[in-house]
């Protein structure tokens, strides 16, 4: 209780001194409050970007192991070619089976995939710049006629496990116009292009018929619920009549897979996506991949490196955070050192009349210590109080643009879905019904609720540099009060 009391006394009566401390310590302290803050920020920012970007994996053709065993100075070259192009023609095409085996997996959290079929139609004429015959809108010029052994397809019929998988609508490369995508992805329906619609006179709530390219008699019945336009171009049919999607329908997987379960002779191409969970998991989920049989000229391709690019501009302000604070802590460490070995050189008169009368040396040290200390808690209370205040537009400064933007991409994919993306209804695959949005969409609701950057986390931070600043500055009295002399100080003294 008589060092408590000696300590407040001697604060009391150096109050220039001790206020010129005090104010150092509130400028430290908002600093590091101030960046501690942007560094949680960041560091929530970042969480909220990798549940907002889904980690994709899907297979593609690997080159590398086509062409391992090619020599071109071979002698056999030839032979090596025709082994390569044997090699890619045997590469058996992945089915449904294939995929829902690979999707059980405990390194994923879901999975979405496209399935297509080629067919033709019993009431639609094909989007084409040939000259065609009335009779048969599908029979080419005599110069183009193709052998009768092979069958020829006007349309491309692609079917979306969910909404996640239509990423040229959420990209915006297509538009839905007229009526919208239907969120049962069990239904009969589909949306179909634009310039078709118009060349056959199609409106929503039509049904059209299409039929198989090799048995007519097999027919498939779909409704049209929305009418979408494609509103980028490809480099190859710039100078065509009709976009590259003019002849594609587009409809739900479930119903390509009844049509392929129905009919084995139909040929479909299913290309999956598989989300992973973490980064941790790609080569877990790859070796289990192969261990599941999956051909060695199949390789599985990541957006790893797009989902870090995407979060690498905040993983700088968060490493420029903490060098500030580096800095901040050593600039003060110093700065409150030599205020303190000063401090304790004007009062060597006073410490040497302690000692004089038996105040011990740790009772004196220690002191001197609760003195910084009583200093130092009041300057972070207030250092922590202005530091709040700035750290709260400060952190919605950081997180304006990325507000701003999500909700332009949620108001846009939503338009590009014929406004039914984000109605509340979504039916798509159940396993992705929790998620917030889909591949980078995600509500603003999710980014706006970083908002306490000032948290008791930040505050006991706040608090342990304190100490650490406290007990830093006070060596130079502890080293000082072991080295002085009460009788030597007073001689001096006199």
């Amino acid at each position: 209780m008589y060092i408590l009391k000696n300590a407040y006394l001697a604060i009391i009566r150096n109050k220039g001194r001790n206020i010129l401390i005090g104010i150092i310590i509130v400028i430290i302290a908002c600093a590091c409050s101030v960046t501690l803050a942007i560094r949680s920020s960041a560091k929530n920012l970042i969480s909220s970007y990798e549940d907002k970007y889904d980690i994709q994996a899907t297979l593609e053709v690997s080159r590398e192991n086509l062409m391992k065993d090619f020599n071109p100075s071979s002698e056999n070259k030839e032979q090596g070619r025709k082994n390569m192009v044997e090699q890619f023609n045997n590469i058996e095409s992945l089915t449904i089976e294939n995929i829902e085996n690979y999707s059980n997996s405990d390194y994923l959290k879901g999975y979405y995939y496209t399935n297509s079929i080629n067919v033709n139609s019993s009431t639609l004429t094909k989007a084409t710049s040939e000259i065609t015959n009335t009779e048969d809108n599908r029979k080419r010029p005599d110069n183009m006629q193709m052998p009768d052994n092979i069958s020829q397809a006007d349309f491309t019929l692609t079917g979306y496990s969910s909404y996640d998988a239509m990423n040229d609508f959420i990209t915006g490369s297509y538009t839905v116009s007229e009526g919208s995508i239907s969120n049962d992805f069990s239904a009969n329906n589909c949306v179909i292009n634009s310039e078709l619609a118009t060349l056959n006179n199609i409106k929503v709530g039509d049904t059209i018929t299409m039929t198989n390219p090799d048995d007519e008699s097999k027919t498939y019945n779909l409704v049209v619920t929305g009418i979408f336009t494609q509103n980028s171009t490809d480099i190859e049919d710039r100078m065509d009549m009709f976009s590259k999607s003019a002849n594609t329908i587009i409809t739900n997987a479930n119903f390509i897979n009844n049509i392929v379960k129905n009919d084995s002779s139909v040929n479909y191409n299913i290309t999956p996506t598989f989300l992973i969970k973490d980064k941790d998991s790609i080569e877990k989920f790859e070796a289990e991949l192969k261990e599941k049989g999956l051909s060695e000229y199949l390789a599985l391709r990541t957006n790893l490196d797009e989902v870090e690019g995407a979060t690498s501009s905040i993983s700088n302000l968060s490493t420029f955070a903490t060098t500030f604070l580096i800095v901040t802590f050593s600039i003060g460490a110093v700065i409150l050192f030599v205020i303190n070995m000063i401090n304790v050189r004007e009062r060597k008169y006073e410490i040497g009349v302690l000692r004089t009368i038996g105040m011990k040396k740790g009772a004196l040290t220690i002191q001197f210590i609760i003195e910084l200390l009583i200093i130092t808690i009041i300057g972070l209370l207030i250092g922590s109080l202005i530091g709040a205040l700035i750290s709260v537009p400060t952190a919605n400064m950081l997180l304006k643009n990325e507000i701003e933007s999500s909700q332009a991409n949620i108001q846009n994919v939503n338009k590009n879905f014929g406004g039914k993306m984000f109605d509340g209804n979504e039916q798509g695959r159940p396993d992705m019904q929790n998620r917030n949005g889909i591949n980078g969409i995600v509500n603003v609701e999710q980014i706006d609720s970083i908002k306490a950057v000032v948290d008791y986390k930040v505050l006991l931070k706040l608090f342990g540099i304190g100490v650490l600043l406290t007990l830093i500055s006070s060596i130079a009295s502890m080293i000082s009060i072991q080295r002085f002399s009460p009788l030597t100080i007073l001689k001096e003294r006199s």
